[in-house]
């Protein structure tokens, strides 16, 4: 067995168990099962975690530019060069991070087993 943390296993696209096995059959596409070890992956979900954290990841790195180039000396043909170019490295950013993100929260959640929030109801 690879005794590579979950993490790391994430950021190369592979299965938490076994590190060997790919994640995902295409883009953000899972893999119901591991194809070298067989682990399960439907039981895990991520739902809008990856998005939420990639988008809030690159916000935070290229928000300044969004501040700075309107407010910069540049003639206008020059600022709007710069926001498309900002625009394009923002998405090519997000498409790169979303499946490592993805990769990692899924293998974080099968390691340790999480699932959906169950409560007790206490009457009286």
């Amino acid at each position: 067995m690879n005794q590579t943390t979950p993490i790391l296993n994430g950021l190369r696209l592979r299965c938490g168990a076994c590190g060997q096995g790919r994640l995902f059959s295409a883009y953000l596409k899972l893999n119901e099962s591991c194809p070298h070890c067989g682990r399960d992956m439907r039981a895990a979900d991520t739902a809008d975690g990856p998005a939420f954290f990639v988008g809030f990841g690159v916000l935070i790195l290229t928000a300044p530019f969004l501040f700075l180039i309107p407010m910069s000396p540049l003639p206008g043909l020059l600022k709007a060069g710069a926001i498309l170019l900002l625009a394009l490295v923002i998405t090519g950013l997000s498409i790169w991070l979303l499946p490592v993100a993805k990769a990692i929260l899924l293998n974080l959640q099968l390691h340790h087993k999480s699932g959906e929030a169950e409560f007790e109801r206490k009457d009286g």
